[in-house]
């Protein structure tokens, strides 16, 4: 064992391992290629010594290869996003925002931090409204200035490089700025989104249709070999200015007037906007589920505690009894009606809103909400509970889901130091605005776009300053004290679903990870619920409507990035539906 890893088999020497079924080989055995997954398997890896996970060969490479210098976890991280925001820009970069969930192996103690975008301090409740009092169609509010928040990727990152990092801040974007230089190849995904996006807006601003479309106007196709002088520019910026560089001077700047000269819909965001943004340090929000504890992010991001709460409803079931089966799943459907429920009502930025959140993770509240959970019929709708601390009297749900358009990546380094992290620019391509190389966000269609409901406010509604309601959940379970996996996806509001759902299928069910991440998805977010197309997922239709569900089989379309820690064993495996590996040694 080498000596450098010896922190983190001391603390895991504690903590026992994963089901036995989850200790098997990391390959998931050969399946028939399905409609709803891209792969008939998981790409999957162990190490001993490091891995990291994101969803493009690339990326991975950028991560594997910080920490084979002895770089640490936060150092890969930074690696990662800036090789992510190039090669699949359409999912994260600069211009958007983070979440990210940190262990410190020396320390035996987690933190997490808020990158999360911010809305112009002159933002007002109606800012999503017409002239006529009405909430402005998604599209309509999506696409140009308006939709853009301030960036906090570089800020995020920066704040975990001062805390955890080991290697120089400007050695991290050298892989990216050379890449960016000498050009890669538009992978098949990027290069379907550009098709799809091409009807929503993409060619609409010149930055973005000189870049994702070619002279004759036409998407950029599969293997076309795409450099990005102006993003190696800023990248170069960022290494020598950190997070100022977005905050204030030429690329700022630039920010400012692409935002400004959106036509149609520009943009309210300022100079002093951009400079006074701060990432944030957040406690984690962490629940006890059976021999585990899952700790996620918590508000502005509704991830954590909407995890937890379904976690929660589900502890009196004995899933691993009942198997990956329809009976199992039904719970599931009902458990998440019943989170997600509370969602909507109570979940917003907790700096501009107050929120029970302990009441919503309160364990005989749990309790009285699972007991509404009948094994034998689904409940239709849930109507959200009252926890303790509840005021829900005083405002109204936010129904809203917003499109996916995000990506997700863990590393853990030689020292036992551990990062998950879940990126976002909202929905694919963003706004479809390029300053320095890279996409402009559309967050602020996270925001609920009605301020009020029948004169009660909505706690997720536009505020100067205030941070819209994520789903993203960046996830570390812990045994006994240590960590044993790191999980997280992109996905919208379905990010919840994805994450618990896996997490039920590695824990309860002793899977694999990299067999679990090949199953098909089931998500309820308090009406339909949805089976994955292509999918032994489909198989469960007429047993679940037999019970009472509505379902709606459809394309869904996770990015799940997976490290469990076994022993002194790491095992990666990333999601089939991405073009994710993991790498490590």
């Amino acid at each position: 064992m080498p000596r450098a890893l010896a922190p983190l088999c001391c603390l895991l020497a504690l903590a026992a391992p994963l089901p036995a079924a989850a200790q098997t080989a990391g390959q998931a055995p050969a399946q028939p290629e399905r409609g709803g997954v891209r792969a008939a398997q998981a790409a999957s890896a162990e190490a001993r010594r490091f891995m990291a996970v994101a969803a493009h060969p690339l990326a991975s490479d950028a991560g594997r290869d910080v920490l084979e210098r002895g770089g640490s976890a936060a150092d890969a991280a930074v690696a990662m996003q800036a090789m992510l925001g190039l090669v699949e820009p359409q999912s994260s970069g600069l211009g958007g925002g983070l979440f990210a969930l940190h262990w410190d192996a020396s320390e035996g103690r987690m933190m997490s931090v808020d990158g999360r975008e911010a809305a112009p301090a002159a933002a007002t409740p109606d800012y999503w409204l017409t002239a006529e009092g009405d909430p402005k169609g998604f599209w309509d509010a999506a696409i140009g200035g308006r939709s853009v928040g301030v960036p906090g990727t570089v800020a995020a990152l920066e704040r975990l490089h001062r805390s955890h990092g080991r290697l120089p801040w400007a050695e991290l974007f050298e892989a990216a700025i050379a890449t960016a230089e000498a050009g890669f190849e538009v992978s098949p995904r990027m290069a379907a989104s550009i098709a799809r996006a091409q009807d929503r807006g993409l060619a609409r601003f010149a930055e973005a249709r000189a870049y994702f479309f070619d002279e004759a106007g036409a998407p950029l196709a599969a293997g076309t070999v795409l450099r990005n002088p102006a993003y190696a520019a800023t990248l170069r910026r960022i290494a020598r200015d950190g997070a100022a560089a977005l905050q204030e001077g030429e690329i700022a700047e630039a920010i400012l007037a692409a935002i400004r000269a959106a036509p149609d819909n520009p943009g309210e965001l300022t100079a002093e906007d951009l400079s006074r943004y701060a990432a944030k340090a957040r406690l984690p929000v962490c629940v006890d589920y059976r021999e585990w504890q899952v700790c996620g992010m918590g508000p502005p991001s509704s991830g954590g505690l909407t995890v937890g709460q379904i976690l929660g409803l589900l502890e009196p079931f004995d899933l691993a009894a009942l198997g990956d089966g329809p009976e199992a799943w039904h719970l599931f459907a009902e458990a998440s009606r019943l989170a997600y429920a509370d969602r909507a009502l109570y979940m917003a930025d907790v700096d501009y809103f107050p929120m029970p959140m302990s009441g919503l993770l309160d364990q005989a509240y749990l309790a009285s909400r699972s007991a509404l959970i009948d094994p034998q019929r689904s409940m239709g709708r849930a109507d959200p509970g009252e926890p303790p601390q509840d005021d829900a009297r005083r405002r109204a749900p936010d129904l809203s889901h917003p499109k996916p358009g995000t990506t997700h990546f863990v590393a853990v380094d030689d020292r036992g130091d551990m990062i998950s992290i879940t990126s976002s620019i909202e929905t694919g391509f963003g706004s479809r605005l390029m300053a320095g190389g890279f996409l402009l966000n559309n967050q602020l269609t996270d925001f609920s776009f009605r301020p009020t409901d029948e004169g009660r406010p909505i706690a997720n509604r536009v505020e100067g300053g205030k941070r819209p309601r994520s789903s993203m959940a960046p996830t570390i379970v812990l045994r006994d004290g240590a960590p044993v996996l790191l999980i997280g996806s992109p996905g919208g509001s379905r990010i919840i679903a994805y994450v618990a759902a896996n997490l039920v299928r590695i824990l309860d069910f002793g899977m694999d990870p990299a067999e679990a991440l090949v199953r098909g998805h089931v998500v309820n977010r308090n009406g339909v619920t949805d089976l994955e197309a292509g999918t032994e997922a489909e198989s469960l239709a007429p047993a679940l409507e037999a019970l009472g569900h509505e379902i709606r089989i459809r394309d869904l379309n996770s990015g799940l990035h997976v490290i469990a820690i076994e022993g002194e064993t790491l095992r990666g495996a990333a999601d089939p539906r991405r073009e994710g590996v993991p790498r490590g040694e």
